[in-house]
């Protein structure tokens, strides 16, 4: 629930729009779907092996400090703290506060629906990652309950007819490749937020099993919905109709049951937000508790609630600074400046199972031991394993399939949706970096702050 609770918000009620614009036939559509799910794949089959060689609170964060370097790991969790997480819950938590006017008929402002759901989740989560996660289970039913019912009725009631031919829109060439890729971002970013299950590692009671099937079997599932979503997009309003509208699923709707349909589907994606927001919260203050435990953010961020062990500063953070963004109306700029910084962290991120796989090769060598096998298998005495000592050199009881190619797979393609995005919008892009960059002299403050102390 966590791991699609992660990737399902309003984008897959609106997105497919965006993706006929660039490709128009039945075939190119479901297959760029198709495509960015087996890349989301992929990253999930690397993340599934790094959460069982580090089963610890922060995921990504821990990845990048102990492979790189903990610069990296902190400007990591600087642009998820001040762009990317908080941006991204603005933005959505704005969007739910629209759809909860349009179900409600309330003429409360915008931007203080978005503040109470924000606070409001924010206050449920410090109760405890159990609070937080049974609430997030809830929703993420609700939403998968209320894209089930969108693609039943859109099948049953909504008409139209698939029309598999022609399979291309145009020759094969290089504006055929180019309009796929150009497709392929806004899928790719559908698709993002599976990685925020790592997270939550450290409250787990097996993180290496759950979290590595989780987050296979949960990427699945949403393969599974996403696809459902187009295919009954594509037979009641046909591609050039797809195209057409901002809102297919609402559009979809009204063509099974009316202006009813269409309140119904409101309501789902005001569902569909408010469970983004709350898996959001749930799991992106566990990097900044991480990053203050390695003494790079404020002492206090690492307290946890001795009641709950939710770090609970943490979570109050996150949960105020995308309250302040959602009503400052600044939320689109910081979205636009993010896109291609994050990929980049997913890629530095994939790429770190080489350092680890390295590294293990070297310690077996070093013992004389023989390395892990294509299964993951390798005898040890159980008896003796401490998971509070677990490091980057531990042995990974699930290894991704395919690796090295799949993981180079994966790699190139986020390299390519960056250099995409710094084509298509440098200005953008360019303010990103200034962004990213900005946190270089921050982690300079706080590491001669660390070592002040000691030196004294």
């Amino acid at each position: 629930m966590i791991v699609m609770g992660g990737i399902v918000g309003s984008g897959i009620f609106i997105n497919p729009y965006v993706v006929a614009l660039h490709v128009h036939t039945p075939f190119l559509i479901l297959g760029v779907w198709i495509l960015g799910g087996i890349l989301a794949l992929l990253g999930a089959f690397i993340w599934a092996e790094l959460a069982t060689r580090m089963p610890s609170a922060g995921g990504q964060y821990l990845y990048l400090r102990e492979a790189y370097h903990p610069s990296v790991a902190f400007l990591y969790g600087w642009v998820l703290l001040l762009v990317t997480q908080t941006g991204g819950m603005a933005a959505v938590a704005i969007t739910f506060a629209k759809y909860f006017r349009e179900i409600s008929g309330s003429a409360v402002g915008d931007g203080a629906i978005a503040a109470t759901a924000l606070l409001g989740l924010t206050a449920i989560n410090c109760f405890g990652a159990r609070a937080g996660s049974n609430v997030q289970s809830l929703l993420m039913l609700l939403k998968a309950g209320a894209i089930i019912a969108m693609v039943v009725l859109g099948l049953w009631l909504g008409g139209g007819k698939l029309h598999p031919l022609p399979l291309l829109d145009r020759p094969v060439s290089l504006g055929l490749a180019g309009a796929i890729g150009a497709a392929m971002i806004p899928i790719a970013f559908a698709y993002g937020g599976w990685q925020t299950s790592t997270f939550v590692a450290g409250e787990m009671r097996d993180p290496r099993r759950e979290l590595s099937r989780g987050l296979i079997a949960g990427v699945l599932g949403v393969v599974a919905l996403y696809l459902s979503v187009n295919f009954v997009c594509l037979r009641v309003l046909g591609p050039a109709g797809l195209a057409a509208t901002h809102t297919p699923a609402t559009a979809v709707m009204r063509a099974a049951l009316g202006s009813r349909g269409a309140q119904w589907i409101a309501a789902g994606i005001a569902i569909s937000t408010l469970g983004f927001l709350s898996q959001g919260i749930l799991t992106a203050p566990r990097v900044y508790y991480a990053m203050s435990r390695d003494g790079l953010f404020f002492k206090s961020v690492g307290h946890l609630s001795p009641k709950t062990g939710a770090p609970v500063v943490a979570i109050a953070i996150e949960g105020i600074a995308a309250t302040v963004i959602a009503i400052s109306g600044r939320y689109e700029q910081i979205l636009n400046y993010v896109v291609s910084i994050d990929f980049i962290s997913f890629a530095l991120t994939a790429a770190s199972l080489f350092v680890f796989r390295h590294r293990e090769l070297a310690v077996a060598a070093a013992d004389h031991l023989p390395p892990a096998s294509k299964d993951g298998e390798r005898s040890f005495d159980s008896s003796s394993f401490d998971s509070s000592s677990f490091d980057s050199h531990s042995t990974a009881t699930y290894l991704a399939p395919g690796h090295p190619y799949t993981t180079v797979i994966f790699v190139i393609a986020c390299a390519a949706i960056v250099a995409s995005t710094i084509w298509s919008y440098p200005s953008n892009s360019a303010f990103g970096f200034v962004i990213l960059l900005a946190g270089i002299p921050v982690y300079l403050y706080w590491r001669h702050k660390q070592r002040a102390p000691s030196e004294k």
